[in-house]
């Protein structure tokens, strides 16, 4: 019988003895993890130095892939664990080959970097400790594309490793995920003997636009997994405070919607033309038009417009990127039905054509509660986290995908907000005015909550696995 396993009720351990085991692992917990910080805050700067987009993400990858082989765990990458055919929102083949280019000067690992190569840039990392369940760990890795603040008050500016990646930056954390995940693979990789069961840390690319997590899905890593906890580093939140089921993400959908016209002369022959730029503008108009619903919220946003070549042409070619959300999936759905009936009346109207190009797609879905509570206690007890609830965020998440799956194959699933303040709030701290916005060129995070987030995925794992109803 492993300490661990000591602890539990029911292994006839004194009350007394319990207590002072328990106290005993959440010590070496600590101290293991904090020991881990130097290294935890020097791979969350080197990804960020390093920003990559998503689908793109060739060298966070293919280190991440490395440091899991040299930590013991099976690794699968690339095509593996990424089906090609349900990416979304991928680059063009050129600019993909561009950046893997870009990974190999910037010290990505071969063999991982060629498996990585054409935007597979999925890694998933497996610990086998035999009988028990299977638990899965998700850590989304990819930067947006933004431009890095060059503020010298700004830490990374200040403190060198700012991304040298010209108009991409991680400015959501993921940097720090992906650093997170790394660090809770060295730790379970010291508690082997403790575990049984599996443990799958699974490393996503693209979760902005939410283009990724589909393409996880379908490739099967998700297929027998009976708890699966995702998080996320949240700035405005105190260090020590955690939402421990975080739900009411709206379900989205993003589109290409390119319209196919005919030039010419805007003053000789302005019957010879389609003016696709007027077909965009009536669609853009009359998507925003579109009727609400009484069931629940529903948003829809035209984005950008592109059209047009010079004043006296009329243009041939014009693309609107456009997203429609619904509270859930089924509203989110009425709005699409709805925009590609606006879309294909503003092509008729100006005789063009249209095609409407899926750039990224995620449902709704929601913690559950019996998982959230068990992480809550949890947290409480060995952390002295301060939890609270956090019904409704108003954005959308592509982990719902792979909650959806998990939730539909009986398992359970909870997607924890962990505090992670720069400004040094303190727990129960009001108001807070100074948050560091994300998806802008100044956010970043308090790296403390990095050292936070691998004990507590510890601690979960460690009380997860000890489940006897889940014996896959």
């Amino acid at each position: 019988m492993g300490r661990w396993e000591a602890i539990l009720p029911g292994r006839g351990v004194p009350d007394w003895e319990v207590a002072r085991m328990s106290e005993t692992i959440a010590h070496e917990i600590r101290e293991q993890a904090e020991a881990l910080s130097p290294q935890l805050v020097a791979n969350r700067r080197s990804f960020h130095k390093h920003a990559e987009a998503g689908w793109t993400e060739f060298r966070t990858a293919s280190l991440i892939a490395r440091r899991l082989v040299e930590l013991n765990y099976v690794v699968t990458a690339g095509r593996d664990v990424c089906a090609a055919e349900a990416r979304m929102g991928l680059p063009s083949e050129s600019e993909l080959e561009t950046h893997w280019q870009r990974a190999c000067t910037q010290g990505g690992d071969p063999e991982y970097l060629e498996l990585a190569r054409g935007g597979f840039t999925s890694v998933v990392g497996t610990l086998d400790c035999g009988p028990g369940p299977t638990i899965g760990l998700r850590f989304d890795i990819d930067a947006l594309g933004v431009q890095e603040s060059d503020d010298l008050g700004h830490r990374p500016q200040a403190e060198g490793f700012a991304s040298v990646n010209t108009g991409v930056c991680h400015a959501c954390g993921h940097d720090g995920h992906a650093a997170i995940g790394l660090g809770v693979a060295a730790l379970l990789a010291q508690w082997k003997s403790q575990l049984r069961g599996r443990v799958k840390l699974i490393f996503q690319p693209a979760e902005e636009g939410v283009r990724g997590a589909r393409s996880m899905v379908a490739s099967g890593v998700l297929d027998g997994i009976d708890y699966l906890i995702g998080q996320h580093l949240m700035t405005g939140w105190a260090l020590g405070e955690i939402a421990p089921g975080m739900g009411g993400y709206a379900a989205t959908r993003k589109l290409d919607i390119r319209f196919h016209g005919a030039p010419a002369h805007a003053g000789g022959s302005p019957e010879k033309g389609n003016n696709a730029l007027l077909a965009a503008a009536t669609a853009a108009l009359n998507l925003h038009a579109l009727p609400r619903h009484q069931d629940g919220f529903t948003r829809v946003n035209v984005g950008t417009l592109h059209a047009g070549t010079g004043r006296n042409v009329i243009p041939a070619e014009a693309l609107l990127a456009a997203e429609v959300r619904g509270e859930t999936t089924k509203l989110c759905d009425s709005m699409y039905a709805g925009a590609a009936r606006v879309v294909q009346s503003a092509a008729q109207m100006h005789g063009c054509t249209f095609e409407i190009v899926p750039m990224g797609q995620a449902g709704t879905a929601s913690s559950d509660g019996a998982l959230a509570g068990r992480v809550r206690t949890l947290a409480k007890r060995v952390l002295d986290a301060e939890a609270f609830d956090l019904a409704k965020l108003g954005g959308s998440e592509d982990f719902t995908e792979m909650m959806a799956h998990v939730q539909s194959q009986g398992g359970l699933t909870t997607n924890i907000g962990i505090g992670a303040d720069f400004h040094g709030i303190r727990k129960g701290e009001k108001p807070r005015d100074h948050m560091l916005a994300a998806h802008t060129g100044t956010y970043d995070f308090d790296e403390r909550a990095m050292t936070f987030a691998v004990r507590l995925f510890v601690h979960l794992v460690l009380d997860l696995q000890s489940d006897p109803s889940t014996q896959r």
